[in-house]
């Protein structure tokens, strides 16, 4: 208790002693033509609140109010901005307190014609997702790899706890090798300046390479390259077709972003345990037995005792997450946003971050990542089919309900409740949802053992995922290597299942450079080939992409689910006992019809479907002819 209450105290304290010599305006700058006309500017600079004028002379812009909050380094001025506002820059003037005025300028800038067609395109069950850890990925320009000024001035490969040296330029130079692979949508995990020193996490000093601890929301970490890199990145990507997931974080951020060290007000952050850890249980919003009190902790709880957690009922709060969040889709041209410890969230300030972001980007895609206990939790997250005293808006979630569903499929003996009956099972649960195909599925992740792993370096076994993983309803995501047949569990540490890609730094070798087929052994070309079969057939894949799902309940081993609509119908059937089987095509005629020929989506061959036998440990998909 002495320790929370010192840490709030220091904390506090920082309102008066926090040293500033220039004034910031957040956002840094806005657009003409925003559907919602108001704008809330925190200005941030020493001793601004002893202002007592703001006033602003430029067609369309009115200022509206001016709050003064209990840090002195801060102003709050709510303006409207006139749909007849034009672009261009104009001054801020501040003025009265004994003081010389200052003059601030700002800058409207004209929104992009081209989003919702080139860029903040949102994501589907169209697209196929890539998620990987910048850092780890490839190092595309070493001389970023440490800033002058960072709190932490080290990168070194040798230790997997600090920083390598990935980055944007790494990333783009292997754009062809997502193109072979099938990909069309990169998800990196946060982009945001992470200027914190080392940390202590479970008995280990680490780096924050993986993006987690924000300290400038407006700032990309330039160990990546920046916000001009980033810009550069993500036009890349939509010049060739491909699209961008951003992973945010509301819940939370670095204890050494300028707002910790510099807070605006005592309750800019949640303070009512301390920086005790929450009970982590989702079911608190929904159990119609659960008290207020657990239902606080989840929300006022520190996820780490380093990531001060944000009161999102502050309005000022809200209001700087909401604008950060659609000033970065029209920046950037975000396709969809992955968010972060979405049940830790304040209920109603994701649904009205979300709203706001539909509003002025009506296709962008935004998904949350909840790791529930049941398919109920993750529905709840999401728009459903439930009756509960609240309604999420969110489009769709991580669905680890089906992670875990496809895990058992591939590793558990076949049982009334066990094996791939698990994935019968979780998908009878779409029920609860209204739009399920929104939902990412995937193997596993970067807080998970990777999947390899998991199923025992079989590759068999993986076949099975991978062609689950490729057909099933939702959004598939890959985990960056999977498809080399990157493997490990974690060992008191995260930072062993993100271990970096072969080849992706000028130092490695050619022989184990995997973004190449020379650098790759038999098997993991096998793999690779495979996947990238799969995943082009998928693109084109009507059924898949856009279609319906029809399954049979498992029985001795033997699942067998169709993907149809009018014009393809795609049979996926596996075996997951030791001995073959001869399936009763008759038991599945509702589907099959007239159809009396299978094609393997991925070698091409056609077989007859009559008399077909399944070896064990086996798993295709057929389309049917």
């Amino acid at each position: 208790m002495k320790k929370n209450l010192l840490l709030l105290a220091v904390s506090f304290i920082a309102i008066h002693t926090f040293a500033i010599d220039y004034y910031n305006t957040y956002p840094t700058h806005w657009w003409a033509g925003m559907k919602n006309p108001k704008l809330q500017l925190m200005m941030h600079g020493e001793n601004i609140s002893r202002f007592t004028k703001v006033t602003i002379s430029y067609p369309g812009v009115k200022v509206d109010k001016i709050s003064k909050v209990e840090g002195k380094n801060y102003l709050f001025v709510d303006l409207t901005i006139a749909p007849t506002a034009k672009p261009g820059r104009f001054t801020i003037k501040l003025t009265g307190g004994g003081l010389p005025a200052e003059d601030v300028s700002y800058e409207l800038k004209a929104r992009s014609k081209d989003n919702g067609k080139t860029r903040a395109m949102g994501v589907s069950a169209k697209d196929f997702i890539y998620l990987m850890i910048p850092d780890r990925f490839a190092n595309g320009d070493p001389s970023n790899d440490i800033i002058p000024g960072y709190r932490d001035q080290t990168s070194n490969r040798k230790d997997k706890f600090s920083r390598h040296g990935g980055d944007f330029k790494g990333i783009t130079d292997h754009l062809d090798y997502f193109n072979q692979l099938g990909v069309t949508t990169l998800w990196l995990t946060p982009v945001i300046e992470n200027d914190q020193p080392l940390m202590s996490e479970w008995g280990n000093n680490v780096a924050g390479y993986h993006g987690y601890w924000f300290t400038d929301h407006y700032s990309i970490d330039k160990r990546l390259g920046g916000n001009d890199g980033y810009k550069a990145f993500c036009n890349t990507l939509h010049s060739r077709g491909m699209k961008v997931i951003q992973d945010a974080v509301y819940n939370h951020v670095g204890n050494q972003h300028w707002f910790v060290l510099d807070p605006p007000m005592k309750d800019w952050f949640n303070t009512s345990q301390g920086d005790k850890a929450p009970n982590h249980r989702e079911e608190v919003f929904y159990d119609p037995y659960a008290s207020q009190k657990e239902k606080q902790q989840m929300l006022d709880g520190w996820f780490v005792t380093h990531l001060p957690d944000l009161n999102q009922r502050n309005p000022y709060v809200a209001n700087f997450l909401i604008q950060h969040a659609i000033w970065t889709t029209e920046e950037f041209g975000i396709d969809g946003w992955r968010v972060d410890t979405y049940k830790y969230c304040e209920e109603k300030f994701m649904n009205d971050c979300n709203a706001a972001l539909e509003k002025e980007f009506p296709q962008v895609t935004v998904f949350g990542e909840s790791w529930v206990n049941s398919p109920l939790a993750n529905a709840y997250f999401t728009r459903n089919n439930m009756e509960t005293p609240f309604k999420h808006n969110a489009k769709g979630m991580l669905d680890f309900q089906a992670c875990f569903a496809m895990l058992a499929g591939m590793n558990e003996p076949w049982g009334w409740l066990n094996g791939t009956n698990k994935i019968y099972t979780f998908l009878s649960s779409d029920v609860l949802y209204k739009e399920p195909m929104n939902n990412c599925i995937f193997l596993d992740n970067h807080d998970m053992d990777r999947v390899f792993s998991v199923v025992d370096e079989d590759w068999k076994k993986l076949r099975m995922g991978m062609n689950w993983l490729l057909t099933l309803r939702g959004i598939p995501q890959l985990y960056y290597g999977t498809e080399v047949l990157m493997k490990n569990k974690k060992e008191n540490t995260d930072a062993t299942v993100r271990e970096d890609f072969p080849g992706g730094w000028p130092d490695d070798k050619a022989k184990d450079n995997r973004f190449t087929k020379e650098g790759r052994s038999d098997k993991q070309n096998e793999a690779f080939d495979y996947i990238s079969a799969l995943a082009h057939f998928r693109k084109t894949s009507s059924a898949i992409t856009t279609g319906k799902t029809m399954q049979y309940i498992s029985k001795d081993g033997l699942y067998v689910y169709f993907r149809y609509d009018a014009k393809q119908t795609v049979m996926v059937i596996t075996n997951t006992s030791d001995k073959s089987i001869r399936p009763d095509m008759s038991l599945y005629s509702e589907r099959i019809k007239n159809f009396t020929l299978a094609r393997n989506a991925v070698s091409g061959k056609i077989r007859p479907l009559k008399d077909m036998e399944i070896d064990g440990k086996d798993s295709f998909v057929f389309e049917l002819q």
